[in-house]
């Protein structure tokens, strides 16, 4: 079952192009920083959100396959567990953010705070010392938990103890748990902060479910070309793909409904301070990004994902999972740009800065991926769970 031999060349070629595509993007956005240092670290911002919440959005997924143990999960564990590794990268990523908070953030102005009691009375949390403090632990704990369910799983390739598998799903609901709290607590910092008089107990939740989104549209994309080389063409079968695809389904409603439900209450409620942030994204253009995050975001998704034969096709399937991916990118757009923006425009850097860092994560991603087996080895969770799928 072994295919890294067999994959390894094509993963390869991909790392490269992936790679060179990310630093010259990079450079490219570094030069016109020279210029626009504010649009560089608000371009910046947007990119780094986009691939940090996929890689939290593997980290989700891969604790709720470990949890779980189905036949599904294991078909995408290796591209989950390769995700995770990332964090790392995504930890370097973040450090060209800490000389951009004065650029982004209001409450890093001292003058600003001291003229607002709102942000005075927020300023024991939302500070830089502790801000930064926050970010090291949640990149901490992240890494930390990803360093050992990709070892245990290392090491249950290996041996085949069936003492590791009940640790890796015994690992999952605390796990669950640290992802949901820490992933909440960094939404809060890196975008709800960005206009801190706003708040709503459903952002964290809203985009908690967004990063498993993006994370299924981005396996669908992968397991389906890694389907066309052994060993995974033998095992990633239609119904697997089927299973991807109610899954994509069943987010993409819950994202919907939990948006909507935002919107609703804030809306009933009419307070200045939380009505003003949906203001801002309402009017000046931003209306049309809006009505095109519901058509494209849930309308065709949801349309699509209805039909069983779309979900078993691959290839139909990846194709849905990069509408969706896409249009997760044009939502961190619509939460971030209209903060520094009164009406909607785009900048060149809002799509190189994006490109940039995804270049540099995918090619992370690759190398990681083409290092282990492309399927499980010997978990002994692995013939029950296909046996269960007529497999």
């Amino acid at each position: 079952m072994n295919g890294a031999d067999t994959l390894r060349p094509q993963l390869e070629r991909w790392q490269r192009r992936a790679l060179v595509v990310g630093v010259v993007s990079l450079a490219l956005c570094a030069g016109g920083g020279w210029m626009s240092r504010g649009q560089f670290f608000q371009s910046y911002l947007l990119g780094f959100l986009f691939w940090a919440g996929l890689t939290l959005g593997c980290f989700a997924l891969l604790l709720l396959h470990q949890t779980f143990g189905a036949g599904w999960g294991f078909v995408m564990q290796r591209t989950l567990e390769a995700g995770t590794r990332v964090f790392p990268l995504l930890a370097a990523l973040f450090v060209p953010l800490l000389f951009g908070l004065h650029d982004l953030y209001e409450w890093t102005h001292a003058e600003v705070v001291a003229g607002d009691p709102v942000l005075t009375e927020k300023s024991a949390y939302l500070n830089v010392g502790f801000f930064t403090g926050r970010a090291a632990f949640y990149f901490l704990a992240w890494a930390g938990a990803a360093y050992l369910l990709n070892k245990w799983s290392r090491e249950l390739d290996t041996s085949g103890d069936p003492r590791l598998a009940g640790r890796l799903r015994n690992a999952g609901p605390p796990g669950l748990l640290l992802y949901g709290l820490t992933a909440t607590f960094a939404g809060v910092d890196w975008i709800m902060s960005l206009e801190p008089h706003w708040f709503s107990t459903m952002f964290g939740l809203i985009l908690i479910v967004g990063q498993v989104l993006s994370t299924l549209a981005f396996v669908v994309i992968v397991v389906g070309r890694l389907a066309e080389h052994p060993p995974p063409d033998k095992v990633a079968r239609p119904q697997h793909f089927h299973d991807f695809g109610n899954l994509m389904l069943a987010f993409t409603m819950i994202w919907a409904y939990l948006s909507f439900s935002q919107f609703l209450i804030i809306w009933a409620g009419n307070l200045p301070e939380t009505i003003t942030w949906y203001q801002h994204r309402s009017t000046g253009g931003w209306q049309w990004l809006a009505l095109g995050l519901f058509l494209f975001s849930f309308a065709l998704p949801f349309v699509l994902l209805l039909s069983r034969r779309s979900k078993r096709r691959a290839g139909t399937l990846a194709l849905v999972g990069g509408v969706v991916l896409g249009m997760r990118l044009v939502e961190h757009f619509w939460l971030v740009a209209p903060t520094f923006r009164p009406g909607l425009t785009v900048h060149w850097m809002d799509l190189a800065a994006p490109i940039g860092i995804g270049g540099l994560w995918l090619a992370f991603f690759f190398y990681q991926l083409k290092g282990r087996p492309t399927l499980p080895q010997l978990d002994p969770r692995l013939k029950e769970a296909f046996a269960d799928e007529g497999h």
